[in-house]
């Protein structure tokens, strides 16, 4: 995995991981006195994680001394000893840690021995030991590690892991692509020079030994898969007449670095004046915008882009560009085990979905559990690759749960979508009125959103756009959010999204001439957004199984039509009439990462005297009938008379249940099941001719999470 390991100490200094064997999760290089050595001779180290089925932030721990891997005798490690390791690595501490080579025999030497640490060293090397390469251990012996999965915010570093002193204490705080000042308008900036903050200073980079690798990296860590070619005389001729102020290194990337963080420092470059480039140029990086952030002036996108049916989709995620992996194999949408997961699977799935390279290779079901099967195990990418499925993988995932689904967390473009709106009011930053910047009269004014047809989709979107996660309400009154009372007027109206816009002002809305009958003020729409939200998901499997035609008389159906669950034809019917009914079981499972509950209390739920129970929520599913063009032909719906956890996976307690009037939801883990001989739950299809039709089902999302 290619990520950057930082740590505070003024001696340590971070490599790429990309020339290290694929099995190779975490490393750092550290110098420092070991307590057995002469003071006069500095000692460098580097830590690894290795073994056999492990998270990222667990393993094996390895030595590289002396120009060799090897291991650590378990004798006297503690978990003082334990938090060095992972501090070292990276990560905020260790939450423990495992003698007798329980990740696997390693191989080579044993490095140490007897390690004693009071857990303040920077580095293991400073910790009281026999010595490298002094042990009377074997590799049943190995000792192994299980670090939190937080890691140590700090500075991003560009290091060398050569022995070259001069480079040991070079820091790079930042890095920018600056545009040219006719493209610094354009939405998002995917071409200019490659700029690196140095000593608070910021400096371009020699050209002389660059190359499409080493762009590759920037065009990654800024939401781009793909780097292309660039006027090169235009930007010669642009740099002769700038200032320059060169950095004093060269950089040395693979391709597969998530970031230039984690690229070797190539040479160092004297600096002479304005001359220390002369064979060269400023870097100048073009990158390739996935197809959804194809670059547009700074007005905005003017419709959402809309992707084929891809092979890999994310699921699950709050945020644009992250999500729970699933793959499309034989028709079915399976997940991916973590077992082995990484930063260059993780980065292959984010460049093939038009973002840039991965920030995180997620493990544990993270962003929610999948359904259906795990299709790939144990995956392996050389990073290059066009699409997950070209990767090396088991297809044996036995032993593989859901909890162990894999997921994603991707570098996206900045758009600045984030700027052009804003929540006003709320009780704190993730609720409030909704409030869009928007061009009127040439200049640019804050205002309201009409309310009127706003939902949840449009909630969404609005969540979404500000990085605050899934949209937990939308409102169509906000009194008691007075906003800004200079943004008290509607500016924009009639809005409608799909759902899937990346900003508000992709969805369908009135363009100048603005249509509220009740106007703003208190009828402007509002949102609450939470980080965590449940994900319903349909069984799939059981709808198919279930399926069955039945032919019901009309006089056993009286329930059933007092509460619309037949269609329109029905109404004329005489008794001794019959109805044809597709029927089948539902179970709907929630994935997600929080209870759903209905948004109405009891005090409000409605009794249906006929059926003899209570409504939560008037429709809790829609199941519709197309014809293959997509036309609705017939269409049933599901109230929610009974929302409970029928039955949960193992070691989840059930917490919902109907009986005695008691609470309503679906628990996270859990699943609730309408069975095919329940009323309603069918679509009643007397008036469809024979042939073949989709089914299509849709959850009401008029509830809230928990």
């Amino acid at each position: 995995m290619e990520r950057s390991v930082c740590c505070f100490s003024m001696l340590c200094v971070c490599i790429s991981m990309a020339m290290l064997p694929y099995t190779l999760l975490a490393v750092v290089v550290v110098l420092a006195v070991s307590s057995v050595q002469s003071d006069a001779e500095p000692v460098r180290i580097q830590l690894r994680l290795a073994g056999e089925k492990r998270k990222h932030y667990e393993g094996r721990v390895e030595v590289y001394y002396n120009n060799e891997w090897g291991t650590i005798c378990d004798d006297d490690f503690d978990m003082s000893a334990a938090h060095v390791v992972c501090r070292e690595l990276g990560y905020l501490g260790a939450v423990s840690w495992s003698p007798s080579a329980k990740y696997g025999k390693g191989e080579g030497r044993i490095w140490l021995d007897n390690v004693h640490c009071t857990g303040r060293e920077t580095s293991l090397a400073d910790c009281q030991s026999n010595g490298f390469g002094f042990s009377d251990c074997k590799h049943s012996e190995d000792v192994g590690v299980v670090c939190t999965q937080k890691r140590i915010p700090g500075f991003q570093f560009i290091s060398t892991s050569s022995n070259d002193v001069e480079t040991l204490d070079v820091r790079v705080e930042d890095v920018r692509i600056r545009a040219t000042y006719s493209q610094r308008k354009r939405v998002p900036i995917t071409e200019g020079f490659v700029e690196l903050k140095d000593a608070g200073k910021w400096r371009q980079i020699c050209d002389e030994d660059w190359n499409m690798m080493n762009s590759r990296v920037v065009c990654g860590m800024y939401g781009f898969p793909g780097v292309k070619g660039f006027n090169t005389r235009a930007y010669k001729l642009l740099s002769q007449r700038r200032k320059k102020n060169y950095w004093g290194f060269s950089v040395n990337c693979t391709g597969n670095e998530a970031h230039l963080s984690s690229c070797r420092m190539g040479k160092v470059l004297k600096l002479v004046g304005n001359s220390t480039c002369v064979r060269g140029m400023p870097v100048v990086v073009s990158c390739i915008p996935g197809r959804a952030f194809a670059p547009t002036q700074s007005s905005g996108f003017r419709k959402a882009y809309r992707p084929e049916q891809p092979l890999v989709r994310l699921r699950g995620g709050a945020n644009i560009g992250e999500g729970r992996v699933e793959v499309l194999k034989n028709g079915v949408w399976g997940t991916v085990c973590d077992d082995n997961w990484d930063l260059k699977a993780a980065t292959v799935v984010c460049r093939e979905l038009g973002f840039g390279t991965a920030k995180e290779a997620l493990t544990g079901g993270r962003m929610g559990q999948g359904m259906g099967p795990v299709h790939m195990n144990e995956v392996e990418c050389s990073g290059f690759e066009k699409s997950l499925t070209g990767c090396f993988f088991n297809k044996d995932s036995l032993g593989c749960s859901h909890e162990e689904d894999a997921a994603v967390r991707c570098h996206v473009p900045a758009m600045g979508f984030h700027n052009r709106l804003r929540l006003g009011g709320g009780r704190n930053p993730s609720e409030g009125r909704v409030e869009v910047l928007a061009e009127r009269n040439g200049s640019l004014v804050w205002g309201t959103v009409c309310s009127e047809s706003w939902g949840i989709m449009e909630a969404m979107v609005v969540c979404r756009q500000l990085g605050l996660g899934f949209a937990n309400n939308a409102f169509q009154e906000t009194w008691y959010w007075p906003g800004d009372v200079s943004a008290d007027s509607v500016i924009m109206s009639g809005v409608r999204c799909s759902g899937t816009e990346m900003s508000l002002a992709q969805c369908l809305h009135h363009g100048k001439h603005i249509s509220c009958p009740k106007g703003g003020g208190r009828f402007a729409a509002g949102v609450s957004c939470t980080q965590t939200a449940s994900d319903l998901v349909l069984n799939a499997e059981v709808v198919e199984q279930t399926t069955y035609l039945e032919d019901r008389p009309m006089y056993a159906l009286q329930c059933a039509h007092e509460e619309n669950c037949l269609s329109s034809t029905a109404n004329p019917a005489d008794q001794g009439s019959y109805r044809r009914l597709l029927r089948f079981s539902s179970q709907i499972h929630n994935n997600g990462l929080s209870d759903f509950r209905p948004r109405a209390g009891q005090h409000s739920w409605i009794w249906h005297e006929c059926h003899r129970h209570y409504h939560s929520m008037e429709v809790f599913t829609y199941y519709d009938l197309l014809s293959l063009n997509g036309t609705k032909v017939a269409e049933g719906h599901k109230a929610s008379f009974c929302l409970e956890d029928t039955q949960c996976d193992e070691g989840i307690e059930k917490r919902y249940a109907c009986a005695n009037f008691g609470q309503q939801g679906i628990t996270v883990g859990c699943w609730d099941t309408y069975r095919h001989d329940i009323d309603c739950q069918w679509i009643d299809i007397t008036d469809v001719k024979p042939g073949d039709y989709i089914f299509q089902r849709e959850i009401k999302l008029n509830a809230f999470t928990m």
